[in-house]
């Protein structure tokens, strides 16, 4: 049976890794840039967060100047977990942020069930910036997926040598309580610390490139960051209601797309752009641009040819343009469904609009030039016109 009071073993490296911290006031959810920043992570034996889950480590790291300071907190056995969880505490009570990766969901909560386990409260810092999710909307795009080990690969160039998958971590541990060998243990304290520096590293890519490219304008040159990228970022703060610097982001990056780029994401921006310029109250804007999406005749052609046919309808009151714009809609829409690519969102929309607009259309002409004109030009249309239209009956009265 291992010491009750015997103390978690510490373990600390350096690295030297600037950090430019007033962009990050400036991310979707801000970040306290004078507020210390904390990344942290943690090793378990398990990947649940219940009671039967131990996190044996605990990594986090913290910056002075442009040092990058690493700290690991090791459980030699489970006696000294309430050790490890005070000194975790120490660390917690000057963070301003907490930074990791899936912390929200995983690091944390299991930390609050271990620190209830044992009679302590956690003090979670004022901020809290789980960097999966971000990566999830911003970079995976153009990644197989969102894992850590990609997304460091991907967007920060790291590459391990000789890393320990994480599945075998938890072994490793387990191995040391059996069998006392500490060289095990090494390689688990070499990928949780790689895991710390990573988030270090977004972090950095996220404050000197993303962020500026999306709001400064900051050339590719200076910010080699794909339009996805921005298109991504665009998307996070138009959630948060932030539509200017929304339409920043996705203005950069309609300025990294080539001319001839017709794909995927030059699609997706577009639209993006088109919506966020009528959130802002930019109608004409707004209609421009829609109308330039449906003359390409991309993949959103079909939607934009319906904004255009809303736009002409309500603010321009021309219900005959927005009919023809309809109608173009409902061209592509038959030809992608003849290719087996329905699109059921806007053939919902057209079997409401088309009819309306078509009546609004034949009513004007009623108004206009009269039932027999339309007759003459659309026979099927005025008989709908009089069927729609009340008669009055004439009474004769008689006089006794």
């Amino acid at each position: 049976m291992g010491d009750p009071g015997a103390p978690a073993v510490l373990v600390e490296t350096e690295v030297i890794l600037p950090l430019p911290r007033d962009p990050l006031a400036r991310l979707p959810v801000p970040v306290d840039p004078g507020a210390p920043l904390l990344c942290l992570d943690t090793e378990t034996t398990g990947l649940g967060t219940g009671a039967g889950t131990v996190p044996f480590l605990v990594g986090t790291g913290s910056w002075a100047g442009d040092r990058f300071r690493v700290r690991q907190l090791l459980l030699p056995d489970h006696p000294a977990e309430p050790a490890l969880l005070d000194r975790l505490g120490e660390e917690l009570a000057g963070a301003g942020t907490l930074v990791t990766y899936n912390g929200r969901s995983f690091d944390w909560p299991l930390l609050v069930a271990r620190h209830r386990l044992h009679g302590r409260a956690a003090a979670e810092p004022p901020g809290h910036l789980d960097l999966l999710p971000f990566a999830r909307q911003v970079w995976r795009h153009r990644l197989p997926d969102a894992r850590l080990g990609t997304v460091e690969a991907g967007i920060a160039g790291v590459r391990r040598t000789d890393d320990l998958p994480g599945a075998l971590v938890p072994e490793r541990w387990l191995t040391w309580l059996r069998e006392e060998d500490a060289d095990g243990l090494v390689d688990v304290l070499r990928h949780n610390r790689q895991d710390i520096v990573s988030l270090a590293l977004l972090l950095r890519v996220v404050a000197s490139e993303l962020l500026p490219a999306a709001l400064d304008g900051l050339p590719p040159t200076a910010a080699p960051v794909a339009p996805g990228d921005l298109a991504g970022i665009a998307s996070l703060y138009a959630r948060r209601a932030r539509t200017e610097d929304a339409l920043a982001a996705a203005d950069a990056a309609c300025e990294r797309i080539g001319v001839h780029d017709r794909g995927e994401v030059a699609t997706r921006v577009a639209i993006l752009r088109a919506r966020l310029l009528g959130r802002a109250g930019r109608q004409a804007e707004a209609a421009g641009a829609w109308e330039a999406i449906a003359l390409d005749g991309g993949p959103g052609a079909a939607l934009a040819w319906i904004q255009v046919a809303k736009d002409r309808e309500h603010r321009l009151r021309d219900a005959a343009d927005a009919l023809r714009a309809a109608r173009r809609a409902a061209a592509l829409a038959d030809r992608s469904a003849f290719a087996g690519r329905r699109d059921r969102i806007v053939e919902r929309d057209l079997a409401r609009r088309l009819p309306r607009l078509l009546g609004l259309v034949r009513r004007d002409e009623l108004r206009a030039g009269g039932t027999d004109q339309i007759a003459r030009s659309d026979p099927a249309g005025a008989a709908a016109i009089r069927s729609r239209t009340p008669r009055v009956r004439s009474t004769s009265s008689s006089v006794l």
